[in-house]
């Protein structure tokens, strides 16, 4: 589609009335098409990072156990196999919302399913905040895991439907800053209630300890998350789904930047089925059941998990403290991490539309296998005594180099971008249940990461990095072989690559 010049755009958009021309629900425009130029304005970037704050959400919400799963073990004498499930039990719950966001998606609309998931999240934090056992406790937690699934799903997806194509990468990458920064709001939350207490399993207030507060916290950005939702304008791709021209018009033009709406509409018509509701069924294909594109979806989930990641923010405090470091100190590293975490995804979002999606997840494979393989190399030298596990110099420094690279080169690449592409690279007439799909394997491998953490340190800890290292080799001929680019497709161009 060509673009029209800087002076053209200038006049069309100045000689808009303020309210669109629509298309009627027949498909005609009420004048003729011309090109459809997108601008990015203050309120298409409002509701982007509006939306985005369900990735805070489901950062925060998946971090926060960092802090108090050793406190939380030695209250409710848990074994290692009960810890891990622990741990790891929100997952459940993130595997059954990213399952079921897409289809209740397209029955009530992307803004529902963030209110929903504001709710479940808000129950989530007063529960396991106030749990009295590992039961409950573990109830809560997967509560607050759909909701977490819930968000995986409408955020990008609602951030791909409402972003123009030239700065959707940006936008898209919106959603992992919002993780990481939930991530780094909850480590941060951890350590100041820890050292409030003097500890995470002592006392704080009003009876509670202060591993419970690091739960109830969450809370508050959970209603803030609620109360911005309500102002969400629905996603434009929905509405047109719906026969609802006249409301879609108005979002395109007032916070998407279209100028001219009817072309557009037309666009996203032509690649809407709206006379049949979208099911599972619609993603079936000729690989292994499932269309190509759907697999490219659901390898990405898979590969994003099993290098680890979520091994260095779950148990990270744990990791540290076996490594010399005290508890405060442990806690401050993993503060620390989660910051460096923040720069590199801010890196990522001022790249990935320069640099395309293809070549950034290379290099983030690439450095990936290496920082990995190190900490596999250096635990190697790690001693073992009475199930204590006590690394020296000089491997302890190079194990936390090791760590910190590995943490740079996901944040930078495979962090942002992974959710970037799983909300564009679908067609239309497939793209939430696509994402419902590829979300829910995410979050099946990021269980089962999680869960066999315990086992495989146990076996030791070069053979659980070891692990991890391999894969992520593996993710680097993936890409290559594999995963389509994207940078400054329409989201009506993917069509092609469900084939």
């Amino acid at each position: 589609m060509a673009e029209s010049s800087p002076s053209s755009a200038s006049s069309s958009s100045s000689s808009s009335s303020s309210r669109p021309p629509v298309a009627s629900s027949s498909g005609s425009t009420v004048d003729d098409p011309g090109e459809t130029v997108s601008r990015i304005n203050a309120r298409i970037i409002g509701i982007c990072v509006a939306a985005a704050l369900g990735g805070f959400l489901f950062g925060f919400d998946t971090a926060v156990i960092n802090g108090a799963v050793d406190a939380l073990s030695d209250q409710f004498a848990l074994s290692d196999a009960l810890k891990g499930f622990s741990v790891s039990s929100a997952l459940i719950g993130c595997t059954a919302g990213a399952w079921f966001a897409g289809p209740v998606s397209n029955r009530l609309g992307r803004v529902p399913v963030m209110l929903i998931a504001a709710v479940m999240f808000l129950a989530s934090a007063l529960g396991s905040g106030l749990a009295f056992g590992v039961i409950d406790f573990i109830v809560w937690r997967v509560v607050g895991g759909l909701g977490v699934g819930a968000a995986s799903v409408i955020a990008p997806a609602y951030i791909a439907e409402v972003s123009p194509a030239s700065v959707r990468g940006r936008l898209g990458s919106l959603q992992q800053l919002a993780i990481v920064i939930g991530i780094f709001s909850s480590l941060l939350a951890d350590a100041w209630f820890s050292g409030q207490a003097g500890g995470a399993a002592k006392e704080l207030w009003l009876g509670l300890e202060a591993w419970r507060w690091m739960f109830i916290a969450e809370g508050l950005p959970a209603l803030v998350y609620g109360l911005f939702a309500f102002r969400l304008p629905e996603s434009p791709r929905f509405l047109v789904a719906r026969g609802d021209y006249d409301k879609a018009s108005q979002v395109l033009y007032d916070f998407t930047g279209i100028v001219n709406v009817n072309l557009k509409i037309e666009e996203i018509r032509s690649t809407i089925d709206s006379e049949k509701r979208e099911s599972l069924s619609d993603l079936r294909g000729s690989a292994l059941g499932l269309k190509p594109i759907v697999w490219v979806g659901i390898l990405l989930s898979v590969f994003q998990q099993f290098v680890g990641i979520n091994v260095i923010f779950y148990y990270s405090t744990t990791l540290w403290r076996t490594v010399g470091f005290e508890e405060s100190d442990a806690l401050t590293i993993t503060v620390i991490t989660s910051v460096t975490n923040i720069v590199v995804t801010i890196v990522a979002i001022l790249l990935v539309d320069k640099v395309g999606r293809r070549p950034m997840l290379l290099v983030g494979s690439l450095f990936m296998t290496i920082s990995l393989g190190l900490m596999a190399l250096a635990f190697s030298f790690a001693n073992v005594s009475g199930g204590e596990v006590t690394l020296e110099a000089p491997w302890s420094p190079i194990a936390l180099v090791a760590a910190n690279l590995f943490v740079v080169a996901f944040g930078a690449t495979w962090g942002p971008l992974v959710w970037v592409l799983l909300g564009e690279m679908f067609p239309n007439r497939i793209r939430a249940g696509a994402l419902a799909v590829a979300a829910a394997a995410q979050w099946v491998a990021n269980f089962f990461i999680s869960t066999t953490f315990p086992t495989f340190s146990s076996i030791s800890l070069t053979f659980a990095y070891g692990f991890y290292a391999v894969f992520a080799l593996l993710s680097l001929l993936f890409v290559f072989f594999r995963v389509p680019e994207t940078k400054g497709k329409e989201l009506e161009e993917m069509e092609d690559l469900a084939v």
